[in-house]
């Protein structure tokens, strides 16, 4: 049995794609894992699988998701170790930086993240580095004024969801206090 952490996107943002977190612990729960939490109402689930396939896993709950409610949300998954790496790897939040101002974009997926495509300078002040499948990105002046964060999320052909940094270290948390055998 392996914690694993699994990401949505775009539920309950925005006024759409409203899924209560009641009805997504029973689609974890009706997949048949154990330990099942949620953490805030935009689609973050912690819990135990059988399976370390995390592609598995997601593809899993997607579909029952998707057969039980009316939503259809793209569903990332990393294992607690995963999770775990990518707080270790943060190489802004080694640096110091207010967590504030921290926010991780998860790659769907088995691709690795990449920003070879983008020319970072005239972002600046902001700024991000690929590090596996994940982009960090600091944006000082926050996501909702972020033109970086605008155009990552337009760019075609890649899936993914973000979230905060301080989501990021709560999942790991509760992870971390899931009991896993």
């Amino acid at each position: 049995m392996i914690a694993m952490v699994a990401l949505l996107r775009g539920v309950n943002v925005g006024g759409k794609g409203k899924l209560a977190m009641a009805d997504l612990r029973a689609a974890a729960e009706a997949c048949g894992y154990d330990n099942v939490r949620t953490y805030i109402q935009s689609g973050n689930l912690v819990f135990v699988s059988p399976s370390a396939t995390t592609l598995a896993v997601a593809e899993r709950l997607r579909e029952t998701i998707a057969a039980t409610t009316q939503v259809q949300p793209e569903v990332i998954v990393r294992t607690r170790d995963e999770l775990a790496a990518v707080v270790e790897q943060n190489p802004y939040a080694q640096r110091g930086e207010d967590a504030a101002h921290l926010h991780v974009v998860f790659a769907g997926g088995e691709e690795e993240a990449s920003l070879s495509s983008i020319d970072l300078a005239p972002y600046a002040p902001e700024e991000a580095v690929a590090i596996g499948r994940q982009l960090y990105l600091f944006l000082p002046t926050g996501m909702g004024r972020s033109k970086l964060a605008v155009d990552l999320a337009r760019r075609a052909g890649r899936s993914g969801t973000t979230r905060n940094w301080r989501t990021v270290n709560k999942l790991l948390e509760m992870a971390d206090e899931t009991p896993s055998q």
